[in-house]
């Protein structure tokens, strides 16, 4: 009877599971199947989750509809420089807090946790006259005068990105489930403070790392809101700002605008599957302690 109860209980759990997972991979499916729809279906009273005549060149007409590689180029070079920034100033803040003692650290990281709070269109106006003030850079006087600055340029992309609260917090989350007597053994051994860190913790955080290269690839791969405020010129879109190009003022070419769509999505998916493991062992151990 009890075996009978288990098996049930069992058979429930993976049920919800499945429908679960089928909620999650719909949206793909959608937007796989509106990829291939040929232009006269979307225009029909009678609309099919299937396409009824499957347009595989939609595929090659969204890529030749804009200059691709310039967008793919640009992202390409502000996602690999400011994530890599990014894991090492955020895995350098997160072992400070986790395995350092120091005065005003507490207060320090709560007013840090206090950047959680503060969506990102409060702080872009302040942002933007950051980026256009920087000294000597795009025209600029020693007052940041004069000149455009940093916008319109690979620095306006990166710098905001190199560091964030989330990352930190996730990090200290991490070093938090090391033992103290790796600290102490360390010590002893003569290891100083950064020594530690790049002897130590560093060479161990292969999880953290595969997990916070995930988040932030996909954040700023992702990334429509501060390219559009900090570049103007073509030569400086990203493919989330290329994406716009089938969008009219009247219409908008759903089908191309899908497989391109997949196309910038690919490089994120193939991501995904070779870092899943340790994207969920470092979610398990960041977990554990806080």
């Amino acid at each position: 009877m009890k075996l009978q109860q288990n098996s049930l209980k069992r058979s429930v759990i993976y049920a919800v599971l499945i429908l679960i997972a089928v909620a999650m991979i719909m949206p793909l499916l959608i937007m796989i199947f509106t990829s291939l729809k040929g232009d006269a279906e979307f225009a029909s009273e009678v609309k099919t989750f299937l396409p009824k005549e499957w347009k595989f060149s939609n595929y090659i007409l969204a890529l030749q509809a804009t200059n691709w590689a310039v967008y793919f180029k640009n992202s390409f070079i502000v996602t690999v420089i400011a994530v890599a920034g990014s894991l090492f100033f955020n895995t350098l803040s997160g072992y400070s807090f986790a395995r350092l003692k120091f005065k005003g650290r507490d207060m320090i990281f709560i007013c840090l946790l206090l950047g959680l709070m503060v969506p990102a269109q409060v702080t872009i106006i302040p942002q933007f006259m950051i980026m256009k003030s920087i000294p000597f850079f795009g025209g600029n006087d020693i007052w940041g005068n004069g000149g455009n600055g940093w916008l319109d340029t690979y620095a306006s992309l990166i710098i905001p990105e190199l560091s964030g609260a989330f990352g930190i917090f996730f990090a200290r989350q991490f070093y938090l489930s090391f033992p103290k007597e790796l600290d102490e053994a360390a010590e002893i051994d003569g290891c100083g403070i950064l020594m530690r860190y790049f002897k130590i913790y560093l060479p161990m955080s292969g999880p953290i790392i595969a997990s916070l290269g995930i988040l932030k690839t996909v954040a700023v791969w992702n990334d429509f809101f501060h390219p559009l405020v900090f570049t103007t010129k073509e030569a400086m879109r990203t493919v989330q700002l290329g994406l716009s190009v089938f969008q009219g003022q009247y219409s908008v070419a759903y089908n191309l605008q899908m497989a391109a769509t997949m196309v910038v999505s690919l490089p994120l998916i193939i991501m995904f599957f070779v870092f899943q493991k340790h994207f969920v062992q470092s979610l398990l151990s960041s977990s554990v302690k806080g």
